[in-house]
């Protein structure tokens, strides 16, 4: 531990280039899973609410089969979801470790499931009237969608992924004990793992300002796209 608040300045200026590459590494691992997220939970959390009893797509083989996957990944222990999928990684990617991009296979799985329950919950809550509106109208499945649901919960949709967001910062903090990188990784090798706790808490002061930012977007957002 420094001494004088100088001496930890000069501290966290000497470990900045380590600081930076880790926080660039996380930022891979975010924008995978953000892409997952948004690319297929979206539409696998709209599948889920379409294809529930008395919806207008209601299929129970496709529900229940869509159901079981979101349960088991988001039931299943992240740090044991990683280990398990290290031999699938290493045949697909060729490493499982020790590289952003194989640690962002597990956060995009977990973005998947994540995501797309948050995001059916999103459209129960549309009021029941917005559906038979639409159906009343004539309206396809896609305008359904598009044009009614996605526009009445846009803003629960925002706050959903905002919450997922943080959630996918603290998954990716726990690749480091896995050597997957990032700001995990950093406050590990860096500050725990040489007993200095002063890089270690500023990597953790450096996460909760990432978190506070994010939030704080996501909630405006949220209120500013709220129109009721």
């Amino acid at each position: 531990m420094p001494d004088t608040f100088q001496e930890y300045i000069t501290r966290v200026i000497e470990y900045w280039p380590a600081l930076f590459e880790s926080l660039w590494e996380t930022g891979i691992m975010m924008g995978f899973a953000m892409v997952a997220a948004i690319a297929l939970g979206l539409p696998l959390g709209t599948l889920l609410f379409l294809t529930a009893r008395g919806q207008p797509m209601q299929n129970v083989f496709i529900y229940q089969l869509s159901n079981a996957f979101v349960n088991i990944v988001r039931s299943f222990p992240f740090l044991l979801l990683v280990v398990a999928m290290q031999p699938f990684i290493r045949a697909v990617y060729g490493r499982a470790t020790g590289d952003p991009v194989a640690a962002s296979f597990p956060m995009m799985l977990i973005a998947i499931a994540l995501y797309a329950r948050f995001v059916q919950q999103s459209l129960l809550d549309v009021p029941k009237g917005v559906t038979e509106t639409a159906q009343s109208m004539g309206a396809s499945i896609p305008q359904l969608v598009w044009k009614f649901l996605f526009v009445e919960s846009r803003s629960s949709l925002i706050i959903g992924f905002t919450t997922a967001f943080v959630s996918f910062i603290s998954y990716s903090t726990i690749m480091g004990v896995v050597g997957g990188g990032g700001i995990g990784d950093f406050a590990i090798r860096y500050g725990y793992q040489r007993y200095e706790t002063d890089i270690m808490y500023t990597a953790i002061i450096v996460i909760i300002i990432i978190v506070q930012l994010i939030q704080w977007w996501g909630l405006r957002l949220a209120k500013k796209l709220d129109k009721r």
